[in-house]
């Protein structure tokens, strides 16, 4: 049922050769995330491998701005340990019972529990990962304070009492660390309450470094020429820092690319290669089309001043 995974092989990262990290035999599960192309930064898979390995009663918080990769740092390492993960998306309606099941009609007439995320993972011993945490509503994540420690699952509306599967771990993403929206780039974000907080470690992920989204264009475009793929993660790089803002001002984007984004905008530059005008079509249809007319003007002129000959628009 389990198996023992090189970490250098596993993650393309140098580390000793006797290290390894167990996770799920590679199976028919349709549950574990399809891999794909993915650079791993060494302090990232450390917090992440050292988890999943032991969670001592806590759940993972994974923090940072939009379009950090959060979400798939946890997946792409799910992926290659070949460990089930139950993604929800979180908002201000959702409640615990969401996560528990509901009966449902079926053939016949008759009525059928089913099993929802929270209750599939806990079972298959698998992650579940509850996406912008942050957005839901303090009082039903109370509910979830005794299965991240690690207590029995108890389904009100079947009577079932569940052991929690010694693998089944609890990871959320937000883009506050709970303590809500200081900055105002993210509507909806609430303030979390401490008790259910404290049963978390915190992760902070930040945008990749340079080197790291070269290597991740590499990948996925090799046709690409280098000096481009350089100066479309300068562009990203610009975009993201005006969006963030900080102590020089900023702030001013309420749009941002992200990695996939990043990602998103080299595909399509090698799909409509022909095209005139390559560039500025696809950062169109990967970013700039869902921006206001004066934001994308502004992020266009980025990209012109960062490709300076080589942009045409």
């Amino acid at each position: 049922m389990y198996q023992s995974y090189s970490i250098a092989d596993t993650f393309g990262i140098q580390a000793p050769a006797s290290m390894k990290v167990e996770g799920f035999k590679p199976g028919q599960n349709a549950y574990v995330p399809a891999q794909k192309p993915y650079v791993f930064r060494k302090d990232h898979l450390r917090d992440v491998l050292a988890f999943l390995g032991a969670h001592n009663g806590d759940g993972l918080y994974l923090t940072g701005p939009t379009g950090s990769g959060k979400t798939s740092l946890l997946e792409q390492v799910a992926a290659r340990l070949h460990w089930g993960v139950h993604s929800v998306t979180g908002h201000g309606r959702l409640e615990l019972n969401d996560l528990l099941g509901q009966y449902m009609l079926v053939d016949g007439g008759a009525m059928k529990w089913i099993d929802g995320a929270l209750t599939l993972a806990v079972r298959l011993g698998h992650v579940l990962l509850i996406n912008e945490i942050d957005a839901i509503d303090p009082a039903e994540l109370i509910g979830l304070n005794e299965i991240v420690e690690g207590k029995p699952l108890t389904i009100p509306q079947t009577g079932d009492v569940i052991v929690p599967h010694p693998k089944f771990r609890l990871v959320a993403t937000g883009n506050s660390a709970g303590s809500g929206d200081q900055s105002g780039l993210y509507q909806g974000v609430l303030r979390q309450n401490l008790a259910f907080l404290d049963r978390f470690r915190l992760m902070e992920v930040g945008y990749p470094e340079p080197e790291d989204e070269m290597k991740l264009l590499a990948d996925v475009v090799p046709s690409m020429p280098e000096t481009v793929r350089e100066s479309m993660i300068k562009v990203a790089n610009q975009i993201r820092k005006v969006f963030i803002g900080g102590a020089d001002g900023g702030g001013m984007l309420s749009v941002t690319l992200s990695t996939r984004g990043l990602v998103r905008w080299a595909s399509l530059v090698a799909t409509f290669k022909s095209a005139p005008n390559a560039l500025a079509y696809s950062l169109d249809r990967a970013l700039t089309f869902r921006a206001e007319p004066a934001e994308r003007e502004a992020i266009h002129r980025i990209a012109k001043d960062v490709f300076g000959d080589d942009w045409t628009v």
